[in-house]
């Protein structure tokens, strides 16, 4: 049975942030931040670090970029990846009107887990992990008496990353720190509060921030405008 639209082969502190899962706002200070706080940092990723570079779909040069924030816990991320992001990438990022940048932005503590995993794969497999991810939270995320982090080595021993890789990459509290730290930042300047949220770049939009779910007609039409 298909776990994707697409093969999964295919293809610091931190502080003022809370969580509330399904598109809802990030205020306050959540349990697993305030104990990733109290721990002792690790040595900081360094800058490019591939774990942490742009994950994107579309040409470089495409008029208008739009980079989502989402968390891989988020229905609502869940229903946009399923429903808009095919029509999406079909429409305007293969024609070239579009450059799409996904970016981490976990409201708890599975959903940072599995952004670490997808970060830790190499770059080409992230965008379409975190599809089969979203697609699937009702096996690995939110079932009844299942253990999040086992269903989640199941998913990337499938994208091709081994027990012992998995094993690394959830104890990486550089990796951890690195994507809390690019998460608090865009909350910081960008003011992404919600999931998903979009921040819309072009001729005619700076740093446009449109949050919740779209439409394909919706998300087009923004796109149209940002485009001039």
């Amino acid at each position: 049975m298909l776990i994707s639209r697409r093969s999964l082969l295919g293809v610091g502190t931190v502080a003022g942030a809370g969580a509330i899962i399904g598109g809802r706002h990030w205020s306050g200070a959540p349990a697993f931040i305030a104990r990733a706080a109290a721990q002792p940092a690790p040595a900081p990723l360094a800058p490019d670090d591939p774990r942490m570079t742009e994950r994107a779909i579309g040409k470089a040069d495409a008029p208008v970029t739009v980079a989502e924030w989402f968390s891989l816990t988020c229905p609502h991320c869940a229903r946009f990846s399923a429903d808009v992001l095919p029509q999406i990438q079909t429409r305007l990022v293969d024609t070239g009107k579009l450059r799409m940048v996904f970016n981490d932005f976990p409201l708890d503590v599975v959903a940072l887990t599995a952004a670490m995993v997808a970060r830790s794969l190499p770059p080409e497999r992230y965008e379409p992990f975190c599809a089969a991810l979203l697609a699937s939270q009702d096996r690995w995320a939110f079932a009844r008496g299942v253990n999040s982090t086992e269903e989640l080595a199941k998913m990337a021993a499938l994208a091709g990353m081994s027990r012992d890789n998995f094993n690394a990459a959830i104890a990486n509290t550089a990796l951890r720190d690195a994507i809390l730290k690019k998460q608090d930042d865009a909350g910081k300047t960008l003011h992404v509060d919600s999931t998903p949220t979009f921040i819309i770049n072009g001729p005619a939009a700076h740093n446009q921030s449109v949050s919740g779910e779209q439409s394909f007609d919706d998300f087009a039409a923004l796109v149209a405008k940002a485009s001039g």
